[in-house]
């Protein structure tokens, strides 16, 4: 339980953080500015949970690890359970700071930081070009993932350069869905803006947790075959 409970402080974290600063000052941040709020929560993390659950705090990272043979099928759900709970908490609990300030202009206005496609898209990106793109970006940061985290050489700093990757990704991802690669951090926002009238996002949400699981998947495929061609070297 300790792992679970960690998991769902670290999705707590990283989602009111990251989707936090789109929500509040995504305007003064600009894509740079949060997409750093999401790499450096994953930097921050690292340091607290990292020895008690590994810091996945994302459930296509868990669904790699899962594939990949790093951890059981008992615990795949108990990581699911708290990094969805975590970011739900963290969508409420924005909900309400975002409530409390009259310059924002309201939640509708902020958005809560969640993801979209068609009109919700900045750039109007379409929805299998939302899948498409959430696909090649989450396939890119598991497989980081794995990599870094494969040998205990580069274990001391995984933690930065998954921060460092999850920032980059972003930098692509924000103008085109807002960036997932992280269903918990999706469905938190989507669920709690739908309590206040706007089911947009909730509607949307099965692209943010399907399209990221599929790049999971892809990401452990290509991993394995790396693997299998560093086997057949030596």
């Amino acid at each position: 339980m300790k792992k679970y409970a960690a998991e769902a402080l670290g999705t707590f974290v990283l989602t009111l953080f990251g989707c936090g600063s789109a929500a509040i000052a995504g305007g003064t941040l600009g894509t740079l500015g949060i997409a750093l709020a999401f790499g450096l929560s994953i930097v921050a993390m690292a340091f607290v949970i990292g020895n008690v659950s590994g810091c996945h705090i994302n459930p296509a990272v868990t669904f790699g690890q899962y594939l990949d043979g790093r951890i059981s099928l008992k615990d795949l759900f108990g990581y699911w359970v708290g990094q969805f709970v975590g970011g739900i908490v963290a969508a409420a609990v924005l909900l309400f700071i975002v409530s409390q300030c009259a310059g924002l202009g309201g939640v509708a206005a902020t958005g809560l930081g969640c993801n979209g496609f068609d009109g919700a898209s900045t750039v109007g990106l379409s929805m299998v070009g939302a899948f498409v793109v959430e696909v090649i970006l989450t396939a890119v940061f598991v497989l980081t993932i794995l990599g870094v985290t494969a040998d205990s050489k580069t274990g001391h700093f995984a933690g930065l350069v998954i921060g460092l990757t999850l920032t980059f990704v972003h930098i692509m991802g924000i103008p085109l869905t807002g960036t997932s690669v992280n269903p918990a951090r999706s469905f938190g926002p989507a669920l709690v803006m739908s309590f206040t009238g706007n089911t947009l996002p909730l509607d949307q949400v099965w692209v943010f947790i399907f399209a990221p699981l599929v790049g999971a998947a892809l990401a452990a495929v290509i991993f394995r075959a790396f693997k299998s061609f560093y086997a057949a070297e030596k």
